[in-house]
């Protein structure tokens, strides 16, 4: 049986392997990840409760931008991905699951509008009136 090779600082290398591009975070990281989380949850729910916008549309707009911002300081600072990891791949296969997901969504938003105004019931009324 082989023994097993000593690193530079004397741990044993078949042991915890990790690859070199992979990031690994601090605490710092960690807890500054968790920071930001916690305040891009505060701002929304002071928003609703607060009342600060007078419609519930600009509220839901601005409350899906904090979302969005807090999905990408949850894979930045708790999923470790990044350009530079996986060479790039992770982050590659992320940026093409949103493109396949943003296209199925408005695609099937498109169809839906386009059915539900060409559908309208008003509309057979109309066409029913001018053949008469």
């Amino acid at each position: 049986m082989s023994e097993p090779t000593r690193s530079a600082h004397g741990h044993d290398d078949h042991g915890d392997h990790h690859d070199d591009d992979t990031p690994h975070s601090s605490f710092k990281g960690y807890m500054t990840g968790f920071v930001l989380s916690v305040i891009l949850t505060a701002i929304p729910f002071w928003l609703v409760m607060a009342e600060v916008f007078k419609t519930a549309e600009v509220t839901a707009v601005v409350i899906l931008g904090f979302a969005v911002v807090q999905i990408f300081v949850h894979m930045v600072y708790f999923l470790h991905m990044n350009f530079r990891s996986q060479g790039g791949w992770n982050m590659l296969a992320l940026i093409f699951t949103l493109v396949l997901v943003f296209i199925t969504l408005a695609g099937s938003l498109w169809v839906m509008y386009h059915l539900n105004h060409n559908m309208m019931p008003g509309m057979m009324h109309e066409t029913h009136n001018l053949q008469s």
